[in-house]
């Protein structure tokens, strides 16, 4: 069976070179044609939209918002224009609840299955095939794209209907970058007492204050090494999908909505191209110091 897949960004390009290496028959699609020659080169070969629709049995879409998604999807010679009944997407988007259930509902007329499945673990999880796949949508459609989310991710789970990947990816965000903004308080804290932000790191890491955000981002700080695996830009528009929803369902939250303010601060310091492990940036610059190995 052949598979679609659109979207081939930060997170799409290794995903789908994944696939290819694992021998699945793919086609895929993107506005980069320097990214579609790559996966070309590897094997993939290239279609539209609408041809990714007419032939492909399992189409995968990661793509920057839900307004994309949607014009991919249903715009005119999209994926939707020739599609077979049965066929299933999972759009691996990190979009709102409420994007992904029109998706589903849009798709159910006509008979095609839809997944929303966002996936947390960043560019390394993506080349490394250990994503974390959190998946809402119809049991038979999570069973049809088992053997494709075995090859992207260590583990995949439905959470519930239409929507459910998708909140559970707003609430991953949220304590995410969260997370860093906290680390990011504290080590300018340390460091601007006087103290070896490396030293600090590893006499902490083993307590209660470890997780597995410290130990992928503070190195990164400390080298200045801010190179997207996930780009501020990309967490700063989930962060604001994060308030949009918890408005609209009366859920207050202060902590995100300051860290949104945050993340406006570093775009109009030209900083949304960095790593989101970049935000430290933004307490760096309140303490006029820098978080970084000690000569």
């Amino acid at each position: 069976m052949k598979v679609g897949f659109i979207g081939l960004g930060i997170m799409g390009k290794p995903m789908a070179k994944n696939l290819v290496n694992a021998g699945v028959d793919l086609v895929v699609s993107d506005l980069n044609e320097a990214a579609v020659k790559e996966l070309c080169d590897a094997g993939a070969a290239s279609g539209t939209y609408a041809e990714i629709g007419e032939t492909c049995g399992v189409i995968i879409t990661i793509l920057p918002n839900g307004a994309i998604v949607q014009g991919v999807l249903f715009g005119e010679g999209g994926v939707m224009t020739n599609i077979k009944e049965g066929t299933v997407i999972c759009d691996m988007s990190s979009v709102t609840p409420v994007e992904s259930k029109t998706c589903f509902t849009k798709c159910a007329e006509k008979g095609v299955g839809f997944l929303d499945s966002p996936v947390s673990g960043g560019e390394p999880g993506a080349i490394n095939g250990t994503l974390a796949l959190m998946v809402g949508g119809e049991q038979k459609d999570f069973d049809a794209m088992k053997p494709y989310f075995e090859i992207l991710g260590s583990s995949a789970l439905l959470i519930g209907e239409s929507g459910s990947g998708s909140v559970t990816k707003l609430a991953n965000q949220v304590i995410v970058n969260n997370t860093i903004a906290v680390v990011s308080e504290a080590f300018v804290l340390a460091v601007k007492a006087g103290a070896d932000p490396v030293k600090v790191y590893e006499a902490i890491r083993g307590g209660l204050a470890g997780s597995a955000v410290l130990d992928a981002k503070i190195p990164m700080i400390v080298e200045r090494n801010f190179v997207p695996g996930g780009k501020i830009s990309i967490n700063h528009k989930d962060i604001k999908n994060v308030i949009n929803t918890a408005h609209e369902i009366d859920v207050p939250v202060p902590f995100t909505a300051q860290l949104f303010e945050i993340m406006q601060a570093l775009k109009v310091g030209g900083h949304m191209n960095d790593d989101h492990g970049g935000i430290v940036q933004y307490f760096e610059q309140l303490a006029d110091v820098e978080v970084k190995k000690v000569n």
